[in-house]
């Protein structure tokens, strides 16, 4: 079915102001018409990545957040009891902090992919 654009604009504005608009531009830098090679250049940095407890702890913004995770995944029996006290000692002695910067939203969506 073909449109016009302002036959588009009328009956979908929305849609139409999207397109338009600049907000949704993702810049193609590069084109590759070999499949295999394409696949080999992306980046594979965090496909099928399981968060260890440190990730989740530096997603923390206090120390009572760290220790809920440590305690939650050594209930879980997903740490065990040796390293979950040596980490609420690091927490204590050395603060949150000190596991790393905190991670931002998205971390693994912006820092996952090439960046072109």
């Amino acid at each position: 079915m073909a449109f016009d654009k302002e036959s588009l604009k009328k009956m979908f504005p929305n849609l139409a102001e999207e397109l338009d608009g600049d907000d949704n531009i993702i810049p193609i830098n590069s084109v590759r018409t070999d499949t295999r090679n394409g696949e080999n250049a992306s980046s594979k940095d965090y496909v099928h990545y399981e968060p260890d407890v440190i990730d989740f702890i530096r997603r923390c913004n206090m120390s009572k957040q760290a220790m809920e995770i440590i305690d939650y995944m050594e209930k879980r029996g997903e740490i065990k009891k040796r390293y979950a006290a040596k980490l609420r000692k690091q927490l204590k002695d050395k603060g949150l902090r000190s596991f790393g910067p905190e991670k931002e939203h998205d971390y693994y969506l912006r820092h996952g992919e090439s960046q072109l």
